[in-house]
């Protein structure tokens, strides 16, 4: 394998303890796919027969590529869990021991996702970077289903309803407003297209966060001469655009009224 071939990073789901079905189907494929998994299963057999010929080319063939396996399982593991995989000198047992560790049935495994899915929050994260994690879950979730619910339209309409629920109630309150509006629309939309419009917003309120920020950056003394500013202009504009109780003219108060002022000459 030469190449794009030779790249020691297996794939971007890495195991760690939790995902154990979902992880080993995608290494399953992607073994598969580089024509090595007959190493974890066990017919691709170091060579044997030293009188075979070029019986040294073939050992070597096969202790590369059996070192590629090893580096990408240790790559789509944990640390914790790879120092564990050290004692075990083939593939097959590296995977065994994986499978017996981690394999659960799938009512427990149903369980244990739905729980985490509903302990997930998005606290600081980014919009993108919370639906990735959200979506990670989903899609371990989606494995364990059954072929006929998978297919079957009902359950679809039903998943997809659950999952812009899940997604909208684990969000921060910074998106109350835009979360309110829609859960009231109907048709529902989408959780791609609801993802499309948070991440909008949540561009709209960091770049009104950050001008806020530049609008407030000023000499700590000045907001004390604003604040008299302010004040004296409240007054102001009280007086300029105040109503008198007693004519209904503006500019100035029943108190100071033209009318009670002659009235008060002529008594």
């Amino acid at each position: 394998m030469t190449g794009k071939d030779d790249s020691l990073q297996s794939n971007s789901t890495r195991l760690d303890g939790k995902n154990y079905t979902y992880w080993s189907y995608v290494m399953k494929n992607f073994l598969r796919g580089k024509n090595m998994w007959g190493y974890v299963t066990g017919t691709k057999a170091k060579p044997s027969v030293p009188q075979a010929e070029n019986f040294d080319l073939l050992v070597d063939a096969w202790e590369t590529d059996n070192s590629k396996v090893n580096t990408w399982i240790n790559n789509s593991v944990t640390q914790s869990i790879g120092m564990q995989l050290a004692k075990y000198d083939t593939k097959k047992e590296v995977w065994n021991y994986l499978e017996r560790l981690y394999t659960q049935s799938n009512f427990a495994k149903q369980y244990q996702l739905e729980y985490d899915i509903l302990a997930l929050q998005q606290n600081d994260r980014s919009i993108q970077y919370f639906f990735a994690a959200m979506s990670d879950l989903w899609d371990q979730l989606a494995f364990i289903v059954s072929k006929e619910l998978k297919n079957f339209e009902p359950c679809i309409a039903r998943r997809e309803e659950q999952r812009l629920v899940q997604f909208l109630m684990a969000l921060r309150s910074d998106f109350e407003g835009l979360r309110g509006t829609i859960l009231h629309r109907s048709p529902l939309p989408s959780v791609d297209f609801v993802v499309h419009e948070l991440i909008a917003e949540e561009t709209r309120i960091k770049s009104h966060a950050d001008k806020g920020f530049k609008a407030t950056s000023i000499p700590t003394s000045t907001p004390v001469v604003l604040a008299v500013s302010s004040n004296q202009s409240r007054q102001t504009s009280r007086v300029a655009y105040d109503e008198c109780a007693l004519c209904k003219q503006k500019n100035h108060w029943k108190a100071q009224c033209p009318l009670l002022v002659n009235k008060g000459k002529s008594g």
